[in-house]
């Protein structure tokens, strides 16, 4: 194990040291930057760009469409206007439409406007390439944010900023008022260049993206390829402090017995708490609570937790995690905030100076949570003990595009520690070709009963995890390799890593072919594969190899069919594996959305540890019912059939019903149904041939911006068996007030 993890360890250094010896591959494409003007006058945000002062502003014209279109004429005309005043930065935008009557625009909640007609402001206020603010409007002044990062993923962003649309007999105009106060950039007195990009998303019987310059889609950077302006000077974040009072109630009553018992207060608290965030410099952040609301307001969708190998993940939406949550990414999932159950309070700073990137947090949690995991299985636990979780990231720019980081994560409970290094890299060789990896080592010492209770190693003991990826992409070719290497001892307790004591290797590649409007398809994208994944002693887990064929046309519809053909084994028994999987999704108006999932072939019964028959079925659909009223439902069944008949069958429903007032306040009802019916002669342990849970949620939410806000519910869980009929088993009142104040 040793001379293993050693390997490693000199594989990393190479890669650190190529990573470091190529920092200048690439030199900064040159672009005239457009000079933005400094103006002084008053400008109202109502949608009506009627103000003298929008006729000096910087105009610039989207000439591009860059999807599906491979920079072509766009089909509508959009201009986009620019300029910044003492503490604000103004921009506006005049989106044309020779059939305004065609407008897909809803009222909805914040942070929800996918699918309409919008405009986006694309900022890299550091000219870096790496991290851009984004900001979105709809034609009724609905507001999403968020951090765009490479490869363009996002990272959950909140910022407070002002904006106003309105529809007009030529089209949409929008109005933005952006505080400097909400951005981060560079820290200096004289004129400042920063990356733009304007985008208008256009979505008729194809979803248009339009964009103020033409796309490399050999080019795996994609703010590298920005249009610049320039301007700024004397640009100044203020003191960018901002506190945030909460008081959260919470009244929970339970039976005392099931099904039959009286209800009894379980949980009665009224809990005052602040959230204070502080820019102390102007690129670094420092956010700390005390007594927090962690708890979240949207409930997360049910999953099918029926014959699963491995934990279910659930995506983190609790906004004090959310904020800054990219610069904690890497390979590994090695930070998962969602394990962090009910902390007492938290500090955590993120930014970025210069070419150095941060991110830190510390929390308390009142809950220790537990992940074992195996190479076939996983074990998991809660303790009711206090522990201490920290996470420290550091990353640091080279070149153009690349970049080198560490990370350190530890968390310390009673006679219980966990503690991660690493060191990671995203190293990109040309405009095409890109390697990440990331090597992480562990220490782990686990209390004496959960070393009994699950088998786990006595005293302390330490592993390590490997993983490496390399990808070749061009505007039809996509090449990649893949290789990871996870020790059985290896543990990351802050984060999702519930596979441990593998190897896989991985290649393939694939080929797209793109078409411009009025064709019956706008991309197509075949890719085929290989992987084998192995125990660390070498013997077979899975041996597969796999295809995906992508199709992208009329109607803004997606299909997506996967194939894999091979042998996977479990506890030493092999099986055949021959499945196909598929994804089709289709809005064929601005009011209606329709998709289907499905899975059919082999798949392993892994309780009882036999082959089976798999058959999954997944529709939707999402209707809004004018502007204001949204209505979706979600249906999975799920079906097993093994030797001696049918093992299972699970039916699962989401309903989701939204009405939304105005752009502030909403009224949303959830309900979740659950049917599991189980062949229990087919079964080698006793089970119950039936299970049924009922889960509802009212909530009314009133914000003026995203920490000023009223949230007032109502949520209850109904159980059901073979001998019990449907019983509610409990029912919860929750209230919660926060006050942002901006100083």
């Amino acid at each position: 194990m040793r001379k293993k993890t050693g390997s490693l360890i000199v594989l990393c250094i190479l890669f650190f040291g190529i990573s470091c010896i190529a920092s200048s591959v690439e030199a900064a494409a040159g672009k005239t930057p457009h000079q933005v003007p400094r103006l002084t006058g008053k400008v109202k945000i109502d949608g009506v760009l009627d103000e003298a002062i929008w006729q000096e502003a910087l105009m610039l014209t989207m000439d591009f469409e860059v999807e599906p279109g491979e920079n072509i004429k766009p089909p509508v005309k959009t201009e986009f206007l620019l300029f910044y005043g003492e503490k604000h930065l103004y921009a506006a935008f005049r989106a044309y439409d020779p059939k305004p009557g065609d407008i897909r625009a809803h009222v909805t909640d914040r942070d929800n406007i996918t699918g309409d007609d919008y405009v986006s402001i694309v900022l890299d206020t550091f000219n870096s390439s790496r991290r851009a603010f984004v900001f979105q409007c709809n034609p009724y002044g609905v507001q999403a944010d968020f951090i765009s990062t490479m490869m363009m993923a996002q990272d959950e962003w909140d910022g407070i900023w002002k904006s106003a649309a309105k529809i007009t007999d030529w089209g949409y105009a929008v109005e933005f008022k952006i505080p400097f106060t909400s951005l981060r950039f560079q820290k200096t007195k004289d004129n400042q260049v920063w990356g733009i990009d304007a985008v208008r998303s256009y979505p008729r019987n194809l979803s248009h993206l339009l964009g103020l310059f033409p796309r490399d889609r050999s080019n795996n950077c994609y703010m590298c390829q920005a249009n610049k302006v320039i301007g700024f000077k004397g640009a100044r974040p203020g003191i960018n402090v901002e506190i945030a009072p909460t008081l959260s109630a919470l009244l929970t009553q339970e039976r005392e017995t099931f099904p039959d018992g009286d209800f009894r207060e379980a949980n009665k608290k009224a809990d005052p708490g602040i959230t204070a965030r502080w820019s102390f410099t102007p690129n670094l952040t420092l956010n700390a609570t005390v007594n927090p609301d962690f708890s979240q307001v949207e409930a997360d969708a049910a999953q099918l937790d029926i014959n699963t190998q491995f934990a279910l993940f659930y995506p983190e939406k609790r906004p004090f995690f959310l904020e800054g949550i990219s610069f904690f990414r890497s390979r590994f999932y090695a930070v998962y905030t969602r394990s962090l159950r009910a902390p007492h309070w938290g500090v955590k700073v993120t930014g970025k100076e210069g070419k150095h990137a941060i991110g830190f947090f510390s929390v308390q949690d009142s809950m220790t949570n537990l992940w074992f995991p195996g190479s076939e299985s996983y074990q998991a636990t809660s303790l009711d003990m206090n522990n201490i979780g920290t996470v420290l990231r550091y990353r640091r720019d080279i070149g153009r595009a690349s970049n080198v980081g560490f990370l350190i994560t530890d968390r310390e409970g009673e006679d219980y520690f966990n503690r991660v290094v690493g060191i990671d890299g995203d190293f990109r060789f040309t405009k095409k070709d890109r390697i990440f990896w990331q090597y992480l080592g562990s220490q782990t010492r686990y209390p004496g009963q959960v070393v009994s209770d699950f088998n786990q190693p006595d005293g302390r003991f330490g592993g390590g995890a490997f993983d490496g990826l390399y990808q070749h992409n061009t505007q039809h070719v996509y090449l990649f390799a893949h290789y990871q290497d996870v020790t059985p001892n290896f543990r990351a307790d802050l984060g999702f890593v519930n596979q441990a004591g593998h190897k896989l290797y991985e290649a393939g590649g694939g080929y797209t072919w793109r078409q411009n409007p009025g064709h019956w398809y706008t991309q197509l994208r075949l890719i085929g594969g290989y992987w084998y994944m192995t125990k660390s002693d070498g013997s077979m887990l899975q041996n597969l190899f796999y295809s995906w064929l992508i199709y992208t046309g009329p109607l803004q519809s997606n299909i997506m069919a996967h194939a894999e053909y091979g042998e996977v084994s479990y506890l030493g028994r092999e099986f055949d594996r021959k499945a196909v999987d598929f994804t089709a999704q289709i809005r064929p108006s601005g009011s209606l959305s329709l998709w289907v999932n499905g899975v059919i072939g082999d798949q392993i019964d892994y309780t009882n540890i036999q082959p089976g028959d798999r058959v999954t079925i997944n529709p939707g659909i999402q209707y809004n019912m004018g502007k204001r009223l949204s209505l979706s439902i979600d249906y999975l069944y799920e079906r097993l059939n093994v030797e001696g008949g049918e093992l299972y069958t699970a039916n699962l429903t989401n309903l989701r019903f939204v009405y939304q007032f105005s752009r502030r306040a909403f009224l949303r009802t959830l309900l979740q149904y659950a049917d599991y019916r189980y062949n229990t002669a087919l079964y080698s342990m006793p089970l119950d041939p039936e299970f049924k849970h009922l889960f509802s949620q009212v909530l009314f939410s009133y914000k003026i911006n995203p920490q000023t806000v009223l949230f007032l519910g109502y949520s209850d869980d109904y159980y059901g068996y073979s001998m019990i009929p449907v019983t509610q088993s409990n029912r919860t009142f929750f209230l919660k007030i926060g006050y942002a104040l901006v100083l």
